[in-house]
C-alpha cells in the first residue's frame, strides 16, 4: 500500500531509542525525509546510519528537547535542509520509577519541563508552517499509564496524562487547517525501557528478571511483548494522508493489554 508520504519531512524526537528509532525507520521506508533528534548524538546517528543503509534520507540533530532556546535555530536548520516540518513525532524519555507521593517539587518541575512544556513549545513552533500549507501531523507518544496508571510510575502517569488533554484540545483547534493531532500509547514493547522496568521490578521484589518478564508477557492477550517495528508502522500510518479522518484520538498499541474499554 502506498501511504502517500513521499517527499514529506518528519521531525522525530527520541530517535535514538527503541520506539523513536522504529518510528524514524518506518517513516523513512515510506520516502519521508527524517530528522532524527535525540540528546544522545551517538544513538541518533545509529538510527540515521540504518536508514541511509536502506536507501532512505535522514540527518542527525543533537537536541535536548527540554532546552527551549534551541527550538528556532534547529527548526531553521531543518527548513534549510529538508523544508518545513510536515510530521512531528513528540517522543520524550520518561522519569525513573517513583510513587506518586513524596516527590520533590523540583522533580515535578524538572520532568514537567522535559515531558510536557517542551512538547507544547515545539508543537507551537511548527504549527504556523503546517497551517500555511494546510497539512500536518502531530503525533505524541505517551504511555499505557494514561489509561490504566502503572504502579510505581507516579510522575510518568501524571505528566503524560496532561499531554492527552492538550492533544485532544489541540485537535479541535487545528482540524480545519488539515492538521491532525493524535496520541499513541505503547503497551509493553520490547525496548531497553521495558527491560529496565522489568529489572527494577525484579530488584524491588527480590525475584529473577526472567520470572518477572514471564509474568508480564503472560498478562498480555497476544502472549508477547510488541516489536518496535509494529509501533513504528502504526505511527507511520497515522502520519499518512490515508489517516486524515483520525484526529483527537488515543491509539493503543498494546497487544490487548489494557483491560478498560
Amino acid at each position: 500500500m502506498d501511504l502517500q508520504l513521499n517527499q514529506k519531512t518528519a521531525l522525530v524526537f527520541g530517535a535514538g531509542g527503541g520506539l523513536g528509532g522504529a518510528i524514524a525507520k518506518s517513516l523513512a521506508a515510506e520516502g519521508v525525509s527524517v530528522v532524527a533528534a535525540d540528546i544522545d548524538e551517538k544513538s541518533a546517528k545509529s538510527t540515521v546510519d540504518a536508514i541511509i543503509a536502506e536507501g532512505g534520507r535522514a540527518i542527525t540533530l543533537t537536541w535536548d528537547i527540554a532546552d527551549l532556546s534551541l527550538i528556532e535555530q534547529n527548526l531553521e536548520q531543518i527548513r534549510t535542509l529538508f523544508g518545513p516540518v510536515d510530521i512531528l513525532v513528540n517522543n520524550t524519555g520518561g522519569p525513573p520509577p517513583t510513587p506518586a507521593a513524596g516527590q520533590s517539587p523540583a522533580d515535578w518541575s524538572k520532568y514537567f519541563d522535559m515531558m510536557v512544556r517542551s512538547v507544547i513549545a515545539v508543537t507551537d513552533a511548527v504549527l504556523p508552517n503546517m497551517r500555511q500549507r494546510q497539512w500536518g501531523r502531530i503525533i505524541t507518544s505517551t504511555s499505557s499509564g494514561v489509561v490504566a496508571p502503572i504502579p510505581n510510575l507516579g510522575i510518568s502517569n501524571s505528566l503524560r496524562l496532561a499531554l492527552v488533554g492538550w492533544s485532544k484540545t489541540l485537535a479541535r483547534e487545528i482540524g480545519r487547517d488539515g492538521i491532525t493531532s493524535n496520541i499513541v500509547l505503547p503497551g509493553r514493547i520490547a525496548t531497553g525501557r521495558i527491560v529496565f522496568l522489568d529489572e527494577q521490578k525484579a530488584k524491588r521484589e527480590n525475584r529473577p528478571v526472567a520470572e518477572v518478564t514471564a509474568e508480564s508477557t503472560g498478562s498480555i492477550p497476544v502472549g508477547r511483548y510488541g516489536h518496535p517495528k509494529e509501533y513504528g508502522d502504526t505511527v507511520t500510518f497515522l502520519a499518512s494522508p490515508l489517516a486524515s479522518y483520525i484526529t483527537g484520538s488515543v491509539i493503543r498499541i498494546d497487544g490487548g493489554l489494557i483491560n478498560s474499554i
